[in-house]
């Protein structure tokens, strides 16, 4: 298996078909495997060869369609890199992968002198924007159209096809290696259990950055069964809104934050928006009351409910349409996904009865190939053959898994174990709460007391007492909020989950540890 085999494909059985939308600009099949394979002899050109890591740094277009298929095609491997780090992290995951060629648009070429003093083995940098070509960079225009086309090597299998460096809420971000069989185990997984939302001739939207693995995978899934894409630079959801009617895109993908956004927005009902399909979330569960209003705004869209990580290419089970038709379910991250292995387990590995709480592991043909350059924390994570997810839940007697936490993030209270999504799930009913997350802070009594960050609803206000009385209706005293801060917004990652550790430094700086 090899990941240029989708673009043959929909060269040989649609040639003309759109293959990729960007604001005006549109191409064909015919039009993409052309540049493609120009684009490769550039990059060879460049002097990229069979295992090279290419890096690209830049917003969502479709040069990110080309490239990723260019590097595979000579045979290199992708380090998309993610556009919302500090200069000085991505100059690290160039420099700790041994990057050579990098690929910027317009918003990040001014960052390239700055990338340059941090880590001098850039070789070369290729200015995709769409101004004058910055001095001492090549044109990307320029080298497609200087270069002859090159055969594709149609290497695959157990090879590298990328480095994805982890966003995740803990710890220094790692490459993860992944090679072409991982990234199209997961994507046949999610065709398969998608029960139609990924099918031939769909038209996905990409607004979720293309660096995350979540996007690539389903970029992936539609390439496999044919389609096109439509591409905007990011979640704009003005933007969004007159979009949708313009280019009829049949799926998106979005975190319930963003579909939050979209339906507070008063202008949402004066838009057609009946040519999406699927709507697929991920990072954190959806309420009932957002999700019926959604389904309002989006009459046609069936919801999909993704769990994964960026080691399981990233795939580990999903929450099929007709699973959100269940309330109980709601809450829930789904079920295995064809060809993933899922258990919850004790500290010792050992698999623990249903309903109860252990780590979540996982294994499959998705799992990756480890981490670049860190054999330890490789056996580390993949200790017994399974990926330890770090992820705390539990598996109901259907086989549908509960997130609880991370592992790390369980506050102990009083000798009381406390997990956090149980506190956010009962402050979600609240009807002042738009949004909260749970943290332990250090304690004279208790050692760790319950802390809960809240972002209210527009024109509501609370107390504390307030909010801890309603959540002891719901939950045992011990776990409700003991305190609260109020803040605008949360801190959040690239793939839209809170940022915990940010939160909890401010009460916890003084101390030589993070618990108690």
């Amino acid at each position: 298996m090899y990941l240029t085999q989708s673009l043959h494909r929909a060269v040989q059985q649609g040639p003309d078909q759109v293959a990729t939308v960007f604001g005006d600009r549109v191409r064909t099949n015919r039009d993409v495997a052309g540049r493609v394979a120009r684009l490769a002899g550039a990059l060879r050109a460049l002097g990229v060869e069979v295992g090279d890591r290419v890096a690209l740094l830049a917003h969502n277009s479709d040069v990110f369609h080309e490239y990723m298929y260019a590097v595979w095609w000579v045979g290199g491997a992708v380090n998309p890199v993610n556009t919302r780090w500090s200069v000085k992290e991505m100059a690290y995951s160039l420099g700790e992968s041994d990057t050579r060629v990098l690929l910027v648009d317009d918003a990040f070429a001014p960052l390239v002198a700055q990338l340059r003093e941090l880590w001098d083995g850039l070789d070369a940098v290729v200015y995709c924007g769409s101004g004058p070509v910055p001095e001492g960079m090549a044109g990307y225009e320029e080298l497609i159209a200087g270069h002859e086309p090159v055969e594709d090597l149609r290497l695959g299998g157990d090879r590298l096809a990328g480095l994805f460096y982890t966003g995740g809420t803990t710890g220094f971000p790692k490459g993860v290696m992944l090679s072409h069989a991982n990234i199209l185990a997961s994507a046949h997984s999610l065709i398969a259990a998608s029960q139609g939302a990924v099918r031939r001739g769909g038209r996905p939207l990409h607004t979720a950055p293309l660096f995350h693995l979540a996007a690539i995978s389903g970029w992936c899934a539609q390439n496999t069964v044919g389609g096109s894409h439509v591409f905007v630079p990011s979640f704009v959801t003005a933007d969004l809104l007159k979009l949708i009617p313009e280019h009829r895109p049949t799926s998106v993908t979005l975190v319930p934050a963003m579909i939050r956004t979209l339906m507070d927005d008063p202008s949402v009902g004066e838009y057609d928006l009946s040519s999406v399909e699927r709507i697929g979330y991920g990072a954190s569960p959806i309420s009932e009351t957002l999700l019926t209003r959604a389904m309002t705004a989006f009459p046609r869209a069936d919801f999909t409910q993704a769990y994964g990580m960026t080691e399981m290419a990233p795939g580990i089970t999903l929450l099929a349409p007709p699973d959100h038709l269940q309330p109980r379910l709601l809450r829930s991250a789904g079920r295995a996904l064809p060809g993933v292995d899922v258990r919850v387990v004790d500290p010792a590995d050992v698999e623990v009865p249903r309903g109860t709480v252990g780590e979540v592991v996982a294994r499959g043909a998705n799992m990756m190939l480890g981490y670049w350059n860190k054999p330890e924390e490789t056996a580390d994570a993949l200790r017994g053959g399974w990926m330890h997810t770090g992820d705390a839940g539990y598996m109901d007697e259907d086989g549908y898994l509960y997130i609880v936490d991370r592992l790390k993030d369980m506050i102990v209270t009083g000798g009381e174990n406390v997990y956090s999504a149980e506190v956010e799930n009962a402050l979600a009913t609240h009807p002042a709460i738009a949004s909260s997350a749970v943290i332990g802070v250090p304690d004279p009594t208790w050692g760790e007391r319950v802390h809960a960050v809240i972002v209210l609803k527009p024109g509501h206000t609370t107390t504390p007492d307030d909010i801890r009385a309603h959540c002891k209706t719901l939950i045992a005293g011990y776990k409700a909020p003991r305190t609260c801060d109020f803040v605008d917004t949360m801190p959040l990652s690239p793939a839209g989950k809170i940022l915990k550790r940010d939160l909890r430094k401010p009460h916890w700086n003084t101390t030589t540890r993070s618990v108690n």
